[in-house]
């Protein structure tokens, strides 16, 4: 099993997921979401321009704020995300080449997963954390009995049809990681309005797993 780089301690396991963001709306998004208390950003490859908006990001996160990519597909990305200043890389699947280019990159890696030989797949490649998704299809009980298959300590994210309604749901079955898209973003959507979903998303995460 490859080596794993291990998931950041972050104040709320929240990666926001900005599909469509344009470098002219960039800085502003991401600056309403780190106020509100968001600390993982990631900018899907088939946005508008997407590495300037990366790269745009980085400059302005602080530390200990993740900033990455989705949708990331071929190495050539992994390359030019770390280029960029990116930390994070986000995959729909699990491909070999891309995890282990990334792991020499030093990239925190999330790749998506469905199945156990998939999840399996991705913890041998020496994923940080694993992707659930979409994590409306399995539920809460699905990634539950997958799980219990992988290395304890692997972190797993519920991505795809959760907003911040579902964290109780899904923290009975012990996930706390999430990735939240159009329930935080849509494109055109202004600052102030995603600076408030995530408000509410950083307050429903506190309610529930904050000790």
């Amino acid at each position: 099993m490859t080596s794993r780089l291990p998931w950041p301690t972050l104040k709320r396991d929240i990666v926001a997921i900005l599909r469509g963001l344009t470098p002219d709306d960039c800085e502003a998004v991401v600056a309403g979401l780190i106020e509100a208390g968001i600390e993982a950003i990631e900018i899907p490859l088939n946005s508008p321009d997407p590495f300037r908006s990366i790269e745009m990001a980085s400059l302005i996160a602080p530390d200990g704020v993740l900033i990455g990519a989705g949708t990331v597909l071929d190495v050539a990305s992994v390359d030019r995300l770390a280029d960029c200043g990116g930390q994070l890389l986000v995959s729909p699947n699990v491909d070999a080449a891309v995890l282990t280019r990334a792991g020499e990159q030093g990239l925190v890696t999330m790749p998506g997963v469905f199945t156990a030989t998939e999840a399996l797949a991705a913890a041998r490649l020496g994923a940080t954390a694993l992707k659930f998704f979409p994590a409306s299809a399995l539920g809460p009980s699905g990634i539950k009995a997958i799980r219990t298959i992988l290395p304890p300590d692997l972190p797993v994210g519920a991505v795809g049809g959760v907003s911040e309604t579902d964290f109780a749901h899904y923290a009975t079955a012990g996930i706390r990681h999430f990735g939240l898209g159009s329930s935080l973003y849509r494109p055109g959507d202004d600052a102030a309005t995603v600076k408030a979903r995530a408000q509410k998303a950083v307050e429903a995460w506190d309610g529930i797993f904050a000790t």
